[in-house]
């Protein structure tokens, strides 16, 4: 019992330190690309083949198709890869993973990159005391990658009964004789088995020591290798369990991807063993189905060809396999208050979680425009069930607009009080929670608007036909003060013009004081009904007000503000 909960502890404390050294390499990572983060990602994604290719090096260089995916997994949840880049990503992956069945079958043993990890930290830690950023960041890079391998070393180490006893599942040979149903049943052990280890890797290492041994033959091996390539999905999809919509669309992605390729080579398994063994056989190898020893080279011939092909196929549908995965899980809702990126994940990194909030303060700057426009709906609107619906929906989404600025602004709070954001970041940070309190001020003018409406119609009262006009006129300058500001957010670049944003603010300040002295003759020519043009007064101005607001949102992102904060530090 003692000596169990020692394992225990043991494999614990290893996952602990694997984890600990991939937090402290990607935040390196993420500090040293910085703002060039999503360049980076998109220039390496930026069409599916160029994803697979990046998904095949990246696994190739790790040697862990589920380190790739849980962070592709990441970097969807932050908004960083959309789910099609992310799918070319997952393809790659599975044939990057296969190179690890051919490093145990012509080298005997994998690349040990541990054993060069304190010659890594040597040479990372001393860059951590250095002033410029720039070393420092490389340095925290290194020290993490160090601590990730030696973590993973430790890890590997801490999984004794199946590591170090491989023979205890020698009892799997009794279930070799039973035809396709043994085939059938080794896909679920090998699926099992990868879920267990964590690791397709490993899994793969034990199935070849298994064959090798002799206690399974070539077709059940392979049937295990297919099961591993099922098994190894669940690592990202129990990253995207604390992760948002697009996160567990980008890992359900993933499961659909390798148990469609299962399903197909099930179907053609022992034709596709056949023509493996005839290469082995006519390139002067033993059978495989006849020498334990030729099963290695067997498998990886097989294991390789079947991720390939399975790639080649399915890439030309990784829009239909977005599409469906899209319709299974469903975001849930514009009505409904939900926030789609940020989220409580361990993975989450603060470069990544600023990305997360600016996504956030995107969709917030989505929910003023469709404000805007029910507004525009409410003014010319005569029906009253019609009448009811619209305030209603304004009501609802200033509702949300509220609670976003709040859970926007406490995630902020919490990034920036960690520690570890840089002098950049921390002004990143400022500018989104100033941008945030500025989409609700917008939300909650819409909503004082729309009152003013309902008063109105309470009131049996009207605008006239040229108060509704002018009205139109100044609700159109909105939606395009909105619409530049809208596009400021949701760009990467910090350094956009002002001047289309600053051009519109000006045509609403025009609009408005042309409108305010077209009231002041009407009050001189005692044309004036004090309640509705009155009602009518507060409109035009709650709507310049909506595009001074919307001004400072632009000034914000595009690096207005970033620059003022920028001098003030300096200057302290």
């Amino acid at each position: 019992m003692e000596y169990g909960l020692f394992e225990l502890l043991n494999l614990l404390g290893a996952l602990g330190f694997f984890i600990y050294g991939m937090k402290v390499m990607s935040e390196g990572i993420q500090k040293v690309a910085g703002a060039k983060m999503r360049s980076i990602l998109s220039s390496m994604t930026s069409n599916r083949f160029k994803g697979v290719f990046t998904g095949f090096t990246i696994t190739s260089l790790v040697q862990s198709s589920s380190a790739t995916t849980v962070l592709v997994v990441s970097f969807v949840n932050a908004g960083l890869l959309s789910l099609t880049e992310s799918i070319g990503v997952i393809m790659g992956a599975n044939i990057g993973t296969t190179i690890t069945a051919w490093l145990i079958s012509i080298v005997g043993f994998k690349v040990k990159i541990a054993s060069y990890a304190l010659p890594i930290i040597a040479l990372g830690f001393p860059l951590m005391f250095f002033n410029r950023d720039k070393l420092k960041f490389w340095g925290e890079v290194l020290v993490g990658f160090a601590l990730l391998f030696m973590g993973l070393a430790l890890l590997k180490d801490s999984v004794p009964d199946l590591k170090a006893n491989p023979e205890i599942l020698e009892f799997l040979s009794r279930y070799t004789d039973l035809g396709y149903l043994s085939i059938l049943l080794f896909v679920l052990i090998g699926t099992g088995l990868t879920v267990i280890v964590q690791s397709s890797s490993a899994a793969m290492a034990l199935t070849l020591v298994m064959a090798n041994n002799g206690w399974i033959p070539f077709e059940l091996a392979a049937a295990m290798v297919l099961g591993e390539n099922v098994g190894t999905t669940i690592t990202a999809n129990l990253a995207a369990l604390v992760g948002n919509v697009h996160a567990k669309r980008a890992a359900l992605s993933h499961l659909i991807f390798n148990i469609f390729g299962v399903l197909w080579i099930l179907i053609l398994i022992r034709p596709a063993l056949n023509l493996v063994d005839w290469y082995l056989v006519s390139s002067g190898s033993n059978s495989p189905f006849a020498s334990a020893t030729s099963i290695p080279i067997a498998l990886s011939i097989f294991h390789s060809t079947f991720n390939i092909l399975n790639t080649l196929f399915l890439i030309w549908f990784v829009n239909f396999i977005a599409k469906t995965v899209t319709k299974a899980i469903k975001s849930t809702g514009e009505d409904e208050f939900s926030l789609e990126y940020i989220s409580t994940g361990m993975m989450n990194t603060s470069e990544l979680s600023i990305e997360e909030a600016r996504k956030e303060t995107v969709r917030m700057g989505e929910m003023t425009q469709k404000m805007s426009k029910q507004f525009q709906n409410l003014i010319i609107e005569d029906k009253p069930k019609k009448q009811k619906k619209l305030l209603k929906k304004i009501r609802d989404y200033e509702i949300i607009t509220d609670r976003m600025e709040q859970e926007i602004g406490e995630y902020l709070m919490k990034v920036s009080s960690n520690g570890t954001l840089s002098n950049r970041s921390s002004i990143k940070v400022t500018s989104l929670l100033s941008s945030v309190n500025d989409l609700e001020r917008i939300g909650d003018i819409f909503f004082q608007m729309s009152r003013d409406i309902e008063r109105i119609l309470k009131s049996e009262k009207k605008f006239k036909s040229k108060q509704v006009k002018n009205l139109q006129d100044m609700m159109m300058l909105i939606d395009e003060a909105l619409k530049i500001m809208h596009g400021n957010l949701d760009s990467v670049e910090t350094n956009n013009s002002l001047e289309p944003a600053m051009i519109i603010e000006e045509k609403i300040d025009a609009l408005r004081n042309e409108l305010r002295k077209d009231l002041t003759k009407d009050i001189k020519k005692d044309k004036y009904d004090p309640q509705r043009d009155g009602w009518y007064k507060d409109l035009f101005h709650l709507c310049e007000k909506v595009g001074d607001h919307a001004i400072n949102v632009s000034e914000a992102m595009t690096g207005e503000k970033e620059r003022e904060l920028k001098e003030e530090l300096e200057s302290e």
